[in-house]
């Protein structure tokens, strides 16, 4: 009986017809990221404060601008000990009455009462529009922005679980193509939500979604290539994100309505619809559910587009996970090692969703110009692919795994510390933190299913990337609150989160060059896979003449 993995060294590895749904399934990756952090733009809050009517009058007629009107009506404030106009109370003046020139005594504010705002906010951000400022979610109501990017992370976490049972049990195809279906809908009902609980409840349903297709589609390519493609394939896919970040902020500095911005990141998703006629279904999942003949049919037309011949071992064509067990929760905790790795692996998907999520975020509230810091910052991004694959192979998975956490720690850590008058300076560490974790963040997806047996790998790796979505709500709130007592406070947090981290990838066993486990006795005793291995060795060597054992590859590097 041949297995799809045998087929393939017939039909192509990585042909071209593997190479064209990989291209069609990278665009995937790309609007994900308006998805994720669009928040930095479509609610982005601009310098504001308290609008008095009385005084915009006075303003027209007298010619203020601006900053002169809010000098007059805001009351100065201590804010993280530094001294500033308020953002969310005015002097109580009426200006009918005990201002009459156009020349106020502004010696007498000191003594004049200040009030909250009750007409509203002016913002410093003429020609744009975010949510924040359409439904004036600053000061006591500043908290409802965190919720737009909790709900998404809520919605995360209800869309990975669910469109991936989905995707076992009616197929990729069909899982993304319904997914996309639901994004475009949601996308839009995001776009036209007429009050802030609309746009949550549409955020929800959008996040669940965008990730759930994202995952799928990250499911069908690594099923249809060799194995030895697949981490690469894995990785690019990932990093296709960072290309989304780079064409974020062309698009918002383009788009000045978050409305239309949102509209902009939607339409992928509504292209992605053609895709049912460009991708097929997975063959491995064909064989899974008894669907010989289908299966073969697709990879006999892989085969014919990678101009390769099959055999007629596809006849003979079987599913090679027939025989796996059903996985509970407590496999993963049951055992010592197997409890251990749960506790790191999900810590470290908690950690990289809240660093990687914050760091991104803050770029929103830190006053420069947020479309060049997050192009400047979005460009790092790409070197953590080159990195990984360069690394991986040659010193193994923990060793780069635990650096890039403990890199991304650091520079969080020195990051808070840094004044701004090097502010050159700072931004260089924060994006070498950055690049770190987009390491990590990438590295803990495949070390997670090196670390599982066969039975539970998939179920292992839904449990523990749970904690990525958990992270995601938690982020917002870890950022903007924190912020409002001190701007750098954020940053102390997520660097002993990533340092933490960093740490504890070190108690995990390396795993380059290890077969994959097929069981739980290979996880807690992994000294006897090593006598196996090095006993089938050795068999080997014996098996063949001496003459030839020198022309062979060593079998560890197959």
């Amino acid at each position: 009986m041949a297995t799809f993995d045998d087929i393939l060294e017939e039909a192509g590895k990585f042909g071209r017809c593997q190479k064209r749904i990989f291209a069609l399934l990278c665009m995937v990756s790309m609007p994900w990221a308006g998805v994720y952090v669009g928040i930095v733009f479509q609610g982005f809050t601009p310098d504001h404060w308290c609008r008095d009517a009385a005084a915009a009058e006075r303003r027209e007629a007298c010619g203020w601008s601006r900053e002169e009107s809010r000098r007059l009506t805001a009351p100065l404030v201590n804010v993280s000990g530094v001294v500033q106009r308020s953002s969310c109370e005015r002097y109580e003046v009426d200006w009918n009455v005990t201002e009459r020139g156009c020349e106020p005594q502004e010696s007498d504010r000191s003594r004049t009462p200040a009030v909250r705002c009750t007409e509203g906010w002016e913002y410093d951000y003429e020609g744009r529009q975010s949510f924040v400022t359409e439904f004036d979610l600053v000061c006591s109501d500043g908290w409802l922005v965190d919720l737009y990017q909790a709900t998404l992370n809520v919605g995360f976490l209800i869309g990975s679980l669910a469109i991936g049972y989905l995707a076992d049990r009616f197929g990729r195809k069909v899982s993304f193509l319904v997914s996309n279906v639901l994004n475009g809908i949601a996308g839009i009902l995001v776009a036209v939500a007429p009050n802030y609980v609309s746009l949550l409840v549409f955020r929800t349903l959008y996040g669940f979604g965008v990730k759930g297709g994202w995952v799928v589609g990250y499911v069908l390519i690594t099923e249809i290539v060799g194995v030895e493609f697949r981490r690469t394939v894995g990785v690019i896919y990932q990093m296709f994100f960072s290309v989304g970040i780079l064409i974020l902020p062309l698009l918002a500095y383009f788009i000045k309505d978050w409305r239309w911005l949102q509209v902009a990141i939607t339409i992928p998703y509504i292209l992605f619809l053609s895709y049912y006629w460009f991708i097929p279904e997975s063959p491995r999942w064909l064989l899974s559910q008894n669907r010989k003949s289908k299966a073969v049919k697709i990879t006999k037309d892989m085969a014919k587009e990678n101009k390769r011949t099959l055999s007629k071992m596809i006849e003979t064509l079987s599913d090679d996970n027939a025989d796996s067990s059903t996985a509970s929760f407590m496999d993963l905790i049951r055992t010592p090692k197997m409890r251990k790795h749960t506790f790191i692996l999900s810590y470290n998907w908690f950690t990289s969703a809240v660093v990687y999520q914050g760091l991104i975020m803050r770029l929103g509230i830190l006053g420069g110009n947020v479309y060049i810091d997050f192009l400047i910052s979005g460009l790092v991004e790409f070197p953590a692919a080159f990195l990984i694959l360069l690394t991986i192979e040659r010193i193994g998975r923990r060793l780069p795994f635990a650096t890039a956490n403990i890199v991304a720690g650091t520079s969080c850590l020195i990051t808070a510390f840094l004044p701004d008058s090097v502010y050159w300076f700072k931004t260089v560490v924060a994006c070498v933190g950055r690049l770190g974790i987009t390491m990590s963040f990438v590295m803990v997806v495949f070390v997670n299913t090196e670390l599982y047996p066969t039975f539970v790998r998939n179920f292992g790796v839904s449990v523990c990337s749970t904690l990525c979505d958990v992270g995601g709500i938690v982020a917002p709130f870890l950022l903007y609150r924190l912020a409002v007592i001190w701007l750098e406070l954020p940053l102390i947090i997520f660097g002993c989160l990533a340092f933490l981290a960093g740490g504890l990838v070190l108690l995990l066993p390396e795993t380059r060059g290890v077969p994959l486990p097929e069981t739980i006795d290979d996880i807690e005793f992994p000294e006897r896979v090593k006598e196996k291995m090095t006993l089938e060795s050795q068999q080997m060597t014996n098996l063949l003449p001496n003459s030839d054992v020198s022309s062979c590859k060593d079998p560890t590097a197959v």
